[in-house]
């Protein structure tokens, strides 16, 4: 009898380890609502019980954004609205503004109506999910600098607007010497007017979706931007002043002009058929480095095969 206790004891033991080791994960992913346990997404971001993997919900209502500097899901419900957040250096109002330790941060189902919606800092913010959103007229939706391995998808931008300068949707790219890769946007739906500010300095397009490599003002753009997928998104714009600032749909651009630092891209099965300038690529060349295909429009490509847009395809 005493033989047999010993064998179930020896069974139980792991059992009970497992218990633990689930009941700790349950315990550090926990749920925080705004307003209810925090007035401002902010104070929630501040708590030192808010924590790498924890979920804000923010009600409905109009809510002021947030510098985001952990690894947090910030969800809206009810349709909450983000109508105000931290100043840009330029004076322009952020929604999120995401630094060093929001890697791996996720933004879902809420609505933007500032300047700049979704805007990373110079840290370069990799791992970062925007999905499920709506912006009303910003500069730039979505802004990823020096960030790898996005997920962007799902989203609606409607009518764009310029500040000499901006006038984009969804921006990937850098100016400080990195590698940038393995971002996906995909299923987004970007459509309506580019309001061109009066007296825009001009000599510039907005865009829909642009990887851009910037080397203005003294910057070092980026050691490349490969391995991107752009895929299944629907852009539709036009200018009200195309004299001054015209929009294109899909940009490919290094300003220095070089071949070769934006290569192996995929750019896919995206219906473009609403926007004059279709696909814009600086240099021209870059059509030879990058997998540009089957997009509805006047630029369908050679046919490549679908494989080519696939995860791991390029």
């Amino acid at each position: 009898m005493q033989t047999r206790r010993r064998s179930i004891n020896r069974l139980c033991c792991p059992v009970a380890t497992l218990a633990i080791i689930l009941a700790a994960v349950s315990v550090r992913a926990t749920d925080w609502n705004v307003p209810g346990d925090f007035a401002t997404i902010q104070d929630a971001i501040n708590s030192s019980s808010v924590v790498n993997g924890d979920q804000i919900l923010v009600g409905a209502g109009s809510h002021a954004g947030a510098v985001v500097n952990k690894s947090v899901t910030i969800t809206g419900t009810e349709g909450a609205i983000i109508n105000s957040g931290p100043l840009h250096p330029a004076g322009l109002v952020q929604g999120f503004r995401l630094v060093a330790g929001a890697d791996g941060c996720s933004i879902n189902h809420l609505a933007f109506t500032v300047d700049l919606a979704v805007f990373n800092s110079a840290d370069g913010i990799n791992d970062v999910t925007v999905s499920h959103c709506t912006f009303e007229n910003p500069i730039q939706a979505i802004t990823a600098w020096g960030g790898s391995r996005w997920d962007i998808s799902h989203n609606t931008i409607n009518d764009l607007r310029t500040r000499c300068g901006g006038g984009i949707g969804i921006l990937i790219g850098d100016y400080n010497g990195r590698n940038i890769q393995d971002n996906v946007v995909a299923h987004n739906k970007i459509t309506g007017t580019l309001h061109v500010s009066a007296g825009d300095c001009g000599g510039y397009n907005g865009t829909g979706i642009v990887l851009y490599s910037d080397f203005r003002f003294g910057r070092i753009g980026a050691a490349s931007i490969a391995y991107n997928r752009v895929v299944k998104n629907s852009i539709g714009l036009v200018s009200d002043t195309p004299t001054v600032v015209d929009v294109a749909a899909i940009e490919l651009t290094d300003t220095s002009e070089l071949v070769g630092v934006i290569h192996d891209d995929a750019i896919g099965f995206n219906d473009l058929r609403e926007t004059v300038l279709q696909i814009v690529l600086t240099p021209s060349g870059l059509d030879a480095e990058n997998n540009i295909s089957r997009n509805l429009g006047e630029n369908r490509g050679h046919g490549l095969h679908p494989s080519a847009f696939a995860p791991g395809g390029n």
